[in-house]
C-alpha cells in the first residue's frame, strides 16, 4: 500500500508560500508558510500534519489491539503534540506527546495501560519517528 502527499513551494523561506495536498483530496491546496510554522498565523504546517497523522494512526492501531482481545472501544480520542526544536544549528522534531482517552467496555485499567503502551510502540507512525514519544492514557 502506498499513499501520496505533495507540496508546492514558491519563493524564499520567510516570505514564500506553499500549498500541501493529499492524493485523496482530504487536503487540497492547503496553504502553509514560515508564518504558519514559526509564528501564530492561522494555517497548517508540517508538525501539525505529523501530529494529526500520529493521532489518527494511534487510534486505529489501538482499535486493532483491542480487537485482538475481543474488545471494542466505544470511543478513542487521541491527540499528538509535536515539538520542533533547534538542534545542532538546524531543526528537528524532538518530541511527540500522545494524550489518549478511551471508553472501552470490559477492559481493566491494567490491561488498558498495557494496550496503550504497546500501541505507542507499534503504531506505524510511531515506528517512523525517531523523536522521543511519551504517552498519557486515561480510561473513561
Amino acid at each position: 500500500m502506498q499513499r501520496k502527499g505533495s507540496a508546492v513551494w514558491k519563493g524564499d523561506l520567510k516570505t514564500g508560500k506553499g500549498h500541501v495536498s493529499t492524493e485523496s483530496g482530504a487536503l487540497k491546496d492547503n496553504a502553509y508558510g514560515f508564518n504558519t510554522r514559526f509564528e501564530d498565523t492561522p494555517g497548517t504546517n508540517p508538525e501539525e500534519l505529523v501530529g494529526a497523522a500520529h493521532a489518527s494512526c494511534y487510534a486505529m492501531a489501538m482499535s486493532l489491539s483491542l480487537g485482538e482481545k475481543d474488545l471494542k472501544a466505544d470511543e478513542i480520542n487521541a491527540a499528538a503534540k509535536v515539538t520542533l526544536s533547534e538542534v545542532d544549528g538546524g531543526f528537528a522534531v524532538t518530541k511527540v506527546h500522545l494524550d489518549v482517552t478511551a471508553k472501552i467496555p470490559g477492559i481493566s485499567e491494567d490491561d488498558f495501560q498495557k494496550v496503550a503502551e504497546a500501541t505507542k510502540k507499534n503504531c506505524p507512525i510511531s515506528k517512523l519517528l525517531t523523536a522521543d514519544i511519551t504517552l498519557d492514557a486515561k480510561l473513561l
